[in-house]
């Protein structure tokens, strides 16, 4: 393990077992066994070292999601997901309230491939004729409704003690955003779960289709969008 590293992990060692959820730089440098001029060569300052803390827990959180694959249920694979995000938190408070701290200057970028990797996995939950609203809706509620959870356990731990917590919000979430069943895919437009089957020939569509034009394709779309909205018929 090259030193780089060695110090970011006695930060997040560190900044675990502190009180108050701070860390000087001079005991990172002690835990290593380097002194100043190397902690300021590699990171800059303290801050340097934060927002480096902030990139490593992005590397380990999207390296598990990149391996974790999927199968051929998507409704499970988001389930997994999701406990995946909270299990990850659980095991690295600290730098996963820097992850996603509302006070970081900069939102990382690794933070939007976190959500695109989601919104993925809803697009075939679409797909699959299991979504009741598009994709990126659905994900921005997945997604605040994992983060929230999962701050509010590592952040007061004192007081969000049910260890059941995050999978009733998840199923709560869940139940809002997915249907018990696959909807059919020759739904008729004037029944309730046509919304769910537009999102699904949409998701479809997406793959890359050549049946259709450019043109087509966007005034197919629209009309879909309309649809899965519930807007009302001319």
């Amino acid at each position: 393990m090259d030193t780089r590293t060695q110090m970011l992990e006695a930060a997040e060692r560190l900044l675990d077992e502190s009180p108050d959820r701070d860390i000087a730089t001079r005991a990172v440098c002690e835990a290593v066994g380097v002194g100043a001029p190397v902690l300021y060569r590699l990171f800059g300052d303290k801050n340097g070292l934060l927002s480096a803390l902030v990139d490593y827990g992005f590397e380990r959180y999207l390296g598990a999601k990149r391996s974790a694959g999927h199968t051929e249920d998507p409704v499970a694979d988001l389930r997994r997901g999701w406990d995946a995000h909270n299990g990850f938190a659980l095991a690295h408070p600290a730098v996963y309230r820097l992850m996603f701290s509302p006070h970081l200057a900069q939102v990382p970028g690794a933070s939007k491939e976190a959500f695109s990797l989601l919104e993925r996995t809803l697009v075939r939950c679409a797909a699959a004729g299991r979504l009741r609203v598009g994709p990126h809706r659905a994900a921005q509620a997945i997604m605040s409704a994992n983060v929230g959870v999962a701050l509010s356990m590592v952040s007061q731990p004192d007081v969000y003690t049910d260890p059941g917590l995050s999978h009733r919000v998840r199923d709560a979430v869940f139940a809002g955003l997915l249907t018990e069943d696959p909807v059919p895919g020759d739904a008729d437009p004037a029944e309730p779960g046509a919304g769910a089957a537009a999102l699904r020939l949409a998701a479809l569509l997406s793959d890359g289709s050549d049946a259709l034009t450019g043109a087509e394709s966007a005034l197919l779309r629209e009309w879909l969008d309309r649809i899965a909205a519930g807007a009302p018929r001319a």
